[in-house]
């Protein structure tokens, strides 16, 4: 049964932790020092996880239901909530895969490669960018560039998947052997 804003005001602590359910996973904790939490349950890669979504009465049963509703869209696109949230919080847009990728052709142009060739790494680049043109370096993963290259696969471009897997794999290696506060490069080993 759905809660209610009476039944959220009125919930008194117990000597345990009391979890009043509002459905879609979104649940009041009643804890028993009488702090209410908002907190979502929610499964991601096989894993049970909770976000934390604040203290009521500062986030309203309102508004926790379209925070709820908001990180349910970000599980249907394949994005874990919490992962989310903490790319927002330290996200620094020289990190992102978009500009790196940038400085990659970039530097191949400065290097004398053919425009050709300039112009079809562009090309595939532009199939990754929806899924991680916004996405930290650091956050991305292989789960992340597969789910990028099944959607190249699903039009039928078997050959373009794997060069944009290539592609991607000598820029996010590029992007972990960049020293960001000094630019020096250095041997570090990433996820791919």
């Amino acid at each position: 049964m759905a809660l209610s804003d009476v039944r959220c005001r009125t919930a008194r602590p117990t000597p345990r932790l009391q979890k009043l359910s509002d459905g879609g996973g979104l649940q009041l904790w009643v804890q028993p020092s009488g702090t209410r939490l908002w907190r979502l349950a929610y499964r991601f890669g096989g894993r049970q996880k909770i976000l934390a979504l604040g203290n009521y009465p500062l986030i309203s049963l309102a508004e926790a239901r379209k925070a709820r509703d908001n990180a349910k869209r970000l599980l249907q696109v394949g994005t874990d909530p919490a992962q989310d949230r903490r790319s927002k919080k330290g996200r620094v847009t020289k990190d992102t895969f978009r500009s790196i990728s940038q400085e990659f052709v970039d530097k191949l142009q400065k290097e004398g490669r053919a425009d050709r060739t300039l112009n079809k790494i562009k090309w595939l680049l532009d199939f990754a960018y929806p899924i991680l043109g916004d996405k930290s370096v650091r956050e991305i993963d292989s789960t992340t560039v597969l789910a990028v290259l099944r959607s190249v696969e699903v039009r039928g471009r078997y050959e373009s998947a794997r060069r944009l897997r290539s592609t991607i794999g000598s820029i996010c290696v590029s992007a972990w052997n960049k020293d960001p506060v000094s630019g020096v490069t250095g041997v570090q080993k990433g996820p791919l």
